[in-house]
């Protein structure tokens, strides 16, 4: 036991330090790709507007600080991160943590549900693939596997509101509560898992397929190897062969894929979210595009990376459990 949290320590520390400077890349490219975009905050505000003269642009651009040169601006863009300031968004006129922090609970909300629902089912049909492998249902699997694969996210989304939403009525069309219910306790929180079902499905599809047939190629791997056959030889049950030492090992794949697409979650809920009118960051980084308001998106790119690096350093930490042998030199 002391050797596994001697792995979980090492691996904090050293994922904690690799976590500081990817943090200062992200930011820094993350500015200068906002600069590199055509139009601002004001050119948004003039068009909607219907007109504007010259010297309103000029009064709107230097209220914003966008009329500094691209230097001064990260400059005080690092000074509001310096005081843990993500600065005030020109469309909003509020404080961009404010914004984020109000849709921060639901996009998270979202991706967990979809994240563990992908890896739920995932490693259920592997593992089930895997122990009937060649036989019918392993191949009934693979196609349903291959289907959901190779079909489009926001497609998936759709039908299913066809299907349960607008032909059934079993659940609601979107949004994440139903407006002006007056609902409390159990039956506010059974409104909101009615509201969370349809997009949590429609973004776990895709993922489903890839966690399948990775648990189901990494199973039969480890099924190949010297220590499953002496569990086999000692007489063990077949399921707890199959649970503890095959599965286990299985995992790590398995982890180490789900870590690497917790940022492809990030960018798919934009069209989940646009689709189901899910109130999280994906839609208002959508608004934020449509309005020029790069200073929101930067705030919402900046939270992306952090929830990433969380989650692939909480990968490390599993790893560094399932196995203490795992060290990076």
């Amino acid at each position: 036991m002391s050797r596994r949290w001697q792995a979980l320590g090492a691996t904090l520390r050293r994922t904690a330090w690799q976590a500081v400077p990817t943090v200062i890349g992200v930011v820094v490219l993350n500015f200068f790709l906002m600069q590199a975009l055509p139009g601002d905050a004001a050119d948004v505000m003039a068009a909607e507007a219907g007109s504007a003269t010259a010297e309103t642009m000029a009064q709107l651009r230097q209220h914003f600080g966008l009329d500094l040169p691209v230097l001064e601006q990260l400059g005080a863009y690092l000074g509001h991160l310096a005081h843990l300031s993500l600065g005030n968004s020109p469309r909003y006129n509020l404080p961009v943590t404010e914004l984020i922090g109000a849709r921060l609970g639901n996009t998270l909300l979202l991706m967990v549900s979809a994240l563990g629902l992908a890896l739920g089912l995932g490693v259920l049909l592997g593992t089930v693939m895997a122990s009937l492998v060649g036989r019918w249902p392993d191949r009934v699997l693979s196609v349903l596997a291959l289907l959901l694969y190779s079909t489009p996210g926001f497609w998936l989304g759709l039908m299913a509101i066809v299907l349960f939403s607008v032909k059934l009525g079993w659940l609601p069309t979107g949004g994440s509560a139903s407006i002006g219910a007056g609902l409390s306790g159990w039956a506010l929180l059974l409104d909101h898992l009615r509201h969370l079902v349809l997009p949590s499905l429609a973004m776990a599809g895709f993922y489903v397929a890839i966690f399948s047939r990775l648990t189901r190629s990494a199973m039969l791997e480890v099924s190949r190897l010297d220590f499953v056959r002496t569990a086999e030889a000692k007489g063990l049950h077949p399921l707890t062969v199959t649970l503890r030492h095959v599965l286990r090992n299985a995992l790590i794949p398995v982890s180490t894929v789900a870590g690497m697409h917790f940022g492809t979650l990030l960018g798919g809920a934009v069209v989940i979210e646009t689709v189901f009118s899910w109130p999280g960051l994906g839609r208002l980084a959508f608004e934020a595009v449509m309005a020029r308001d790069y200073t929101v998106l930067l705030g919402i790119l900046l939270m992306s990376s952090g929830l990433v690096i969380l989650a692939n350093m909480a990968v490390d930490l599993l790893h560094a459990w399932l196995d203490p042998r795992i060290r990076l030199r």
